[in-house]
């Protein structure tokens, strides 16, 4: 199956992903890259990137680069560390790639990175896959 046509077929019920304003440079299978600009209604009360904000970007990575297999995938476990701190009208990247695959499982790193090319947060995910297909052949 086309990732492209997965990635369209999930991005038509995926409304968060259209609020952060996550832009999709590439996918393919095991793989995404995507990239938001940083706005006001995403800092915290110390005026910086909302530490939930950075996970949910990551975690929509993962979720388009597990998901293009069509074999239903959904997060097992996550894990994320923050590096730096992100501001107002930064331009994160969000590059999820896949380190090991199964029939049932996948494990991804996923790196978020600011304009600059500077680290802000690394996410470990590991994905059950459902076996079900996310479009029917």
């Amino acid at each position: 199956m086309e990732p492209q046509k997965l990635l369209n077929a999930m991005l038509s019920q995926d409304k968060f992903s259209e609020w952060l304003g996550l832009q999709v440079v590439e996918v393919k299978e095991g793989y995404a890259k995507l990239q938001a600009k940083i706005r006001p209604e995403m800092l915290n009360g110390v005026g910086t990137v909302h530490g939930g904000v950075t996970f949910a970007m990551a975690d929509s990575a993962f979720a388009f680069s597990c998901n293009m297999y069509n074999n239903i995938s959904v997060a097992l476990d996550v894990h994320i560390s923050f590096t730096k701190a992100g501001k107002e009208g930064d331009v994160f990247t969000i590059e999820s790639q896949e380190v090991h695959s199964s029939k049932r499982t996948g494990v991804y790193d996923i790196k978020v990175t600011n304009q600059h090319d500077e680290l802000v947060a690394l996410f470990k995910g590991t994905c059950f896959r459902t076996g079900k297909q996310l479009i029917q052949e």
